[in-house]
């Protein structure tokens, strides 16, 4: 059985963006082998919990739109776009299984952000003039990262042969955003930055028992063509296989008390 992965609609007001967007997320995680579970904009929190009980391990995508700054304590930047409630309600609940439950957690720009909010993180609203960090929405390449040598992140890349391990640690990245990580969450650490202006572009769980893990950049995008992308999609399906296999364990165990 190929494990589920459960993926919030990334956006509830914009349906355009949804169906370019979508197809990406959903043919990576195939690709992978995973199957993936989309959850409905309008679903109830009901709704919500039935369907994330039969997944394994929790996407969160992109979207157009900003985390909404109360939920950090900020005010709003004249910059920061409309929150979405309906994605943010829907990627509380998932969270908050994924950790309750310890499955696995990847997160995608926005879903990064989402992520470090949510385990009582902050944001930089409006990044420094410099560096192009959203030119990767007509860019192939919009940046360079350097990459925590001692990260899980670092040894998914070197794996797959995409950061051999003779090499800087620095990976070229699709990135689009104009926001990103200030504070980190609980339990959360950098293991990825740009290394001309030190915008916050990776983070992990710093739970060894559980995969945890954000980037800035879009790699569902790229992911037919990069080693590095289909490296962290395959890291994270294999994640929620296992997961699901310890889940299976356990009540086998329990079933023969």
């Amino acid at each position: 059985m190929k494990p589920r992965i459960a993926i919030p609609l990334p956006n509830s007001t914009r349906p355009g963006y949804v169906l370019r967007a979508l197809p990406q997320y959903e043919g990576a995680i195939r690709a992978a082998g995973g199957e993936p579970v989309i959850i409905a904009a309008d679903a109830s929190n009901a709704e919500i919990a039935q369907a994330v009980k039969h997944c394994d391990a929790v996407l969160l995508p992109g979207s157009p739109a900003d985390v909404d700054p109360e939920k950090y304590g900020a005010q709003r930047h004249p910059k920061t776009a409309a929150a979405d409630p309906f994605r943010d309600n829907a990627d509380e609940l998932l969270l908050q299984d994924a950790f309750n439950m310890r499955k696995p957690v990847f997160g995608i720009c926005y879903g990064l952000q989402s992520l470090n909010v949510w385990r009582t993180g902050t944001l930089d609203q409006d990044l420094p003039a410099g560096v192009q960090h959203a030119a990767g929405r007509s860019l192939a390449k919009a940046h360079h990262v350097k990459i925590e040598p001692q990260s899980r992140l670092a040894a998914i890349l070197r794996e797959a042969g995409a950061l051999p391990d003779d090499s800087a640690l620095v990976l070229p990245v699709n990135s689009s955003h104009h926001q990103a990580p200030a504070v980190l969450g609980d339990g959360l650490r950098l293991v990825a930055w740009c290394p001309e202006d030190g915008v916050k572009e990776a983070v992990e769980g710093t739970a060894p028992d559980h995969f945890a893990l954000g980037v800035q950049w879009h790699p569902e995008r790229t992911y037919d063509d990069d080693v590095a992308s289909r490296a962290l999609f395959s890291a994270f399906v294999k994640a929620a296989a296992d997961w699901h296999e310890r889940l299976g364990r356990k009540q086998q165990d329990f079933e023969s008390v």
